[in-house]
């Protein structure tokens, strides 16, 4: 399948701003490093797989076998959630698909629980140079 050169109104700024937030978070994370106290919190890993999640149902309306090929990554990030103990994301069917497809436009609105947790100073890990 190839695609059009011209998107639909709007979709190529948010597709850039989705990309451009992926890499300011990327930005971000690095210098806490794996497992560094204050980098990743729960509500920020579950809004960062919120977000591919959201990403792929928006890329599976291209073309009716895209959710096919997609299929992978909903199921790696319903085993990433069950690692961080995160709330499951809709059901998969046996093969990996969503089980009901996205009816809402907005997923985020619809969030029936959010822990609100205060915002606590964070400072990247200092880094020393010689």
């Amino acid at each position: 399948m190839e695609l059009p050169t011209i998107a639909a109104p709007g979709v190529r700024e948010q597709a850039d701003a989705v990309a451009d937030a992926a890499c300011h978070l990327y930005d971000t994370v690095v210098p806490w490093g794996t497992g560094a106290p204050g980098g990743w919190s729960r509500t920020a890993a579950e809004d960062a797989a919120e977000a591919i999640e959201t990403t792929a149902h928006a890329l599976a309306s291209i073309d009716p076998g895209v959710e096919l090929v997609l299929a992978p990554v909903h199921a790696a990030l319903a085993d990433l959630r069950r690692r961080l103990g995160l709330a499951p994301a809709d059901p998969l069917t046996a093969d990996g698909l969503p089980a009901t497809p996205r009816t809402v436009g907005n997923p985020r609105r619809t969030r029936w629980v959010r822990a609100l947790t205060p915002p606590l100073p964070r400072q990247p890990p200092s880094r020393t140079t010689s």
